[in-house]
């Protein structure tokens, strides 16, 4: 992954401002960008390519953006901006004159194409966001015109809207876990969320042939989200959303994969990861499979050697060579 962090070290409260001002229009579009508070601006930028999405995170004191129509003449991305706020919350006038909001947890979804002014504020400063901007041409399921008239926000307390924020936010908090190789896989599916969460919001019918890719998304992410249970079983799966074992297994062959195939892939490249980073170095190999949900030491060390060439022992002392100046 190719990731840009900014932090203002070392520059005046102009500068800072300045940079990041700067940082942030030319990742996202042309727009104007205000505050009162350039006399003693502090805030951060991180920015992460993850193929077809990109994304931004950043805190900062109040700040205002605006993007007139003006501006849209002069360049458009064709861009959707799906904000999570992480402390603090987004106010945004619409073109149209209606306010839409998005407090600490929600989620908002805005077009490049179309003119708006958003405020960005918290109590507790810095204000800290959460951004991912996709190409709308990737967005191949949904009307055009639709897709290009979106500035909404919406509740996070379940469906879709809770899959997607959980799914994105954890992109943020676990982004040392993946490598170059996940990139391509995790904005694909960040797209694919996306698209489902906005065809059901704008009331036009689901084609039937991307149902089983949807709910496939589900899964697999309820999956990952679950791998420390031991008793995560496709039947425990199958339950948690509502379908049976026949369908979650009839699911999975479309994958060409199996269900309990998929979880013990999972478990391995979750203990993989764990075993590289050197974060997690004063944990044991045992607890690290623990983790990854094996209830056996002996039988993670041969899965992890098959799968990999190396037992964890070996793997973690080759990593930590590797890595060491």
């Amino acid at each position: 992954m190719i990731e840009t962090v900014f932090t203002g070290e070392g520059m005046t409260p102009a500068e800072r401002f300045e940079q990041w001002r700067q940082m942030a229009i030319d990742a996202h579009s042309p727009y104007e960008i205000l505050t009162e508070h350039i006399s003693d601006f502090r805030a951060t930028m991180r920015l992460l390519d993850l193929g077809p999405v990109a994304e931004a995170s950043f805190s900062c004191p109040p700040v205002t953006s605006v993007r007139t129509p003006k501006l849209i003449r002069q360049a458009d991305p064709e861009l959707l901006y799906v904000s999570i706020p992480r402390r603090g919350r987004i106010d945004v006038s619409r073109h149209d004159g209606q306010e839409v909001s998005a407090a600490t947890g929600e989620l908002m979804i805005m077009s490049s194409s179309l003119p708006y002014r958003g405020n960005i504020r918290s109590t507790q400063q810095p204000a800290v966001v959460d951004q991912f901007l996709l190409p709308r041409s990737l967005l191949t399921d949904l009307p055009r015109a639709a897709s290009h008239a979106l500035n909404l926000s919406l509740p996070t307390g379940g469906g879709l809207a809770a899959l997607l924020t959980q799914f994105l936010t954890h992109l943020v908090d676990e982004t040392d876990r993946y490598d170059h190789t996940d990139v391509g896989p995790l904005g694909t599916i960040a797209i694919d969320l996306v698209a489902a969460l906005l065809t059901r919001h704008i009331d036009r019918p689901q084609p039937p042939e991307s149902r089983p890719r949807v709910l496939a998304l589900r899964v697999r992410e309820f999956i990952r989200q679950n791998l420390d249970d031991p008793e995560l079983t496709p039947a425990k799966v199958a339950a948690a959303h509502h379908i049976s074992t026949r369908s979650l297994h009839r699911l999975f062959e479309q994958q060409e994969t199996t269900v309990a195939a998929f979880i013990r892939r999972q478990r391995l490249e979750r203990a993989r990861r764990d075993l590289a980073d050197p974060r997690l170095a004063h944990l044991t190999i045992a607890a690290i499979a623990q983790h990854a949900g094996f209830r056996y030491p002996a039988d993670f060390t041969r899965s992890f050697k098959t799968a990999y060439g190396a037992t964890p022992r070996t793997y973690r002392h080759e990593m930590t060579r590797a890595q060491s100046p």
